[in-house]
Parts: structure tokens; sequence; C-alpha cells
């Protein structure tokens, strides 16, 4: 296993790359035909010429099952339409994975520990025949750590709405923990990619779900305090794609994305005769308490997912539509963050050579006699 390991982490920094899926809100309750849509899209990006362009691992952001996060959803809403997924799954649980019914005899987030906290690799009873293993994450909050990227991912409870990560009933443990993982962040001068997962999104656009605005404080005032920002924020909840980008006092930007559009009764944006939802457009003026964010762009019609690749200077997130079926490999959106400048940058694939050819430019530009 550790030698097996160790040649899968070899392989990928040797490619220069690391890719990988996240989607939200898969469980169906209306039968697997929308949540098959997208794994089986998914599924597809496996089959690639390039082995650096395989995807290595799913990050799924929460309500993997519904109405409620019991055993006996686990089969038909994960087990069974992850089936040819041939890769480890993750997940941040969502409000409906530790929501449980009253008439029955289990605890908030049991199934969801058994199935992605457990303590070693075994097959779980609610995986019925399939020989996928439950994962062995921490816990419902902790740091996930691969070639090149780094996620957060953080646990917001089990309302409707807001999304709650710490107040007098739950206690302060996350933001503890997220202050000790990003003050490892500052203390190893990390390079790489850093992202923050969880279910209830800061923002949406329009729709049946509000802003998480004390949540997303509590993460801040956190950041502020140790000096330390992610380069991008991934949420389900809103069953929907929405892409928005925060810029930040100094100029920097960190994209905020909703993929809530799993599997799950994808929802509009637009109802009750409101007018068209254009984008670009600015969500929240900057001001003395506020930075600014716009809407970039949206997709409340289609189930979808997204792929993101990582390398040693930027991370690219990439969103597909299912409907464009498994022979389209063209994002219908995508943003690219330069890792060391935090802008949003064009695309440089690897050994491209591009850089080396830029920096080629800019020298002999500053070469030449200036003429005005």
């Amino acid at each position: 296993m550790i030698n097996n390991n160790q040649t899968l982490l070899d392989s990928i920094n040797a490619s220069g790359q690391l890719v990988f899926h996240a989607t939200g809100d898969c469980g169906s309750t209306k039968g697997p035909a929308t949540q098959n849509e997208v794994s089986d899209k998914m599924v597809s990006d496996f089959d690639e010429a390039d082995p650096a362009e395989v995807p290595q691992f799913n990050f799924l952001l929460g309500d993997i099952v519904y109405s409620f996060g019991e055993a006996q959803y686990y089969y038909d809403q994960f087990y069974e339409p992850y089936r040819d997924y041939h890769a480890p799954i993750l997940a941040v649980a969502g409000n409906h994975d530790g929501m449980v019914s009253p008439l029955q005899h289990e605890k908030s987030l049991q199934a969801f520990v058994r199935n992605f906290c457990c303590d070693r690799f075994q097959v779980s009873p609610d995986a019925g025949q399939l020989s996928r293993t439950a994962q062995i994450q921490p816990g419902v909050f902790f740091t996930f750590e691969a070639p090149f990227v780094r996620i957060i991912a953080l646990y917001s409870n089990t309302l409707e709405d807001p999304g709650v990560i710490a107040d007098p009933h739950i206690g302060n443990s996350q933001l503890k923990f997220l202050k000790a993982a990003l003050l490892r962040v500052k203390k190893e001068n990390y390079r790489g990619a850093l992202l923050f997962a969880h279910h209830h999104p800061p923002y949406v656009a329009r729709g049946r779900h509000g802003w998480s605005v004390d949540m997303q404080q509590q993460i801040d005032t956190v950041c502020n305090e140790v000096g330390v920002w992610p380069h991008a924020d991934l949420a389900g909840h809103a069953h929907n794609y929405q892409r928005f980008t925060r810029t930040r006092p100094d100029g920097t930007h960190i994209p905020y994305i909703v993929c809530g559009n799993g599997g799950h009764a994808v929802q509009r944006l637009t109802t009750n005769g409101q007018p068209p939802l254009r984008a670009p457009q600015l969500i929240q003026a900057a001001s003395n308490d506020t930075d600014a964010v716009v809407l970039e762009n949206y997709d409340d019609r289609n189930f979808g997912y997204l792929r993101l690749i990582a390398n040693a200077r930027q991370l690219r997130i990439e969103y597909h539509p299912a409907v464009d079926g498994p022979n389209t490999k063209t994002p219908d959106d995508q943003v690219t963050i330069d890792l060391a400048t935090r802008q949003v940058a064009h695309y440089v694939a690897r050994d491209s050579g591009i850089p080396a050819l830029a920096e080629r430019i800019r020298q002999f530009a500053q070469d030449q006699p200036h003429k005005g």
C-alpha cells in the first residue's frame, strides 16, 4: 500500500499537475437518471491519452444523500451511481447528510462518518455488493493534502440556511482548527493551491438559498488574523452552478464557486416573473467593511461538475455540464488563478514553453532602446 501510494505521488509530481473532480448535491430522490448523467460524464474523463489529464479523486461538496442522511439511502444515492468511478471519493458533509428522521434510530452524521470517516479501508455495509471501500477522512472537518493542492474542509451543519461553523450551541472547534491549519500553511510557507470546501455558499446571486454572511465573516476573521487566504472557495447547497470573483483590497482575486447541480433537482435563479439574470454583474460593492463581489457566470438549467487542474504555478477550475455528453471535453466556464500573484490569469498549459517564451520576449523588450 505504501509503495503504491508513493508511486502514485511520484507519478503526479513527475507529470507536473494534479487533476480532480468536484460537485455537490448529487443524491437524487427521483431515480438515478440525472445523477448518472453527471457520474457517467465524470467517468469519461478517465479515458485520456495523456495520463496526466486523468482525475485522481472526486471531492463531493455535500448533500450526498437526501432527504435524510441515514444509512438506507447510501446505496441508491451514492454507491450505485458511482460504481464505475474508479478513483477515491472524498466529501464534506451537507445539511441533508447531517439530518436524520425523528422516526429512525440514527444519530446525526452517523452514516456519513461510517462511509467517509472510517478508521481503515473496508467495504461499508451500506455499499451492498459493490467493492468500493469507505474513505478514511479524519473527521467531518479536516485538511486534505495532495501534490500541488491543499484543501481545508469545513462542516456547515444542518440548517437549510444559513451555514454555521461556530456558535454558542456547537462551539468554536472549527474556528480553532481553521486557525491552526492556516498557521501551518504560513509556517511551512506553502506555495501550492489552497482551497476551502464547505457545503453552504457564502454568496448566491438569487434563488431559494441565501448568503451565509456570519459564517463567511468568521472565516474572514481567521484569514485576516493569520494573514493567509485561499486561492479559491468551493461550495454546493444551491442546486445550480454559480461563479463569483471576490476582489480583496490588495487587488487579489478569489473565485467563489457554487456547484450544487451534481444530480439533485436543478433550481432556477430566475423565478416568479423576475427579469433574466445578466452576468457579469456586481452583487456586492467594495466598502470599508466589504469586498467587491462579481457574479461572473452561471448555469441554472443543467446538471454538471467541476474539473480542477493544479500545478506549481496555477489553479484552473473548469465547469462541465453533463448535457454535453462524454465526448465533449470543452468546459462551458473556467477560471485560472496565478498562485503567486493571486490574480485571475490566462491558463498556461504545462510543458507548453509559453512562460519561458514570454520571459524571453519581456527581456528582449527591456533591452531595446526606448523610442518616444
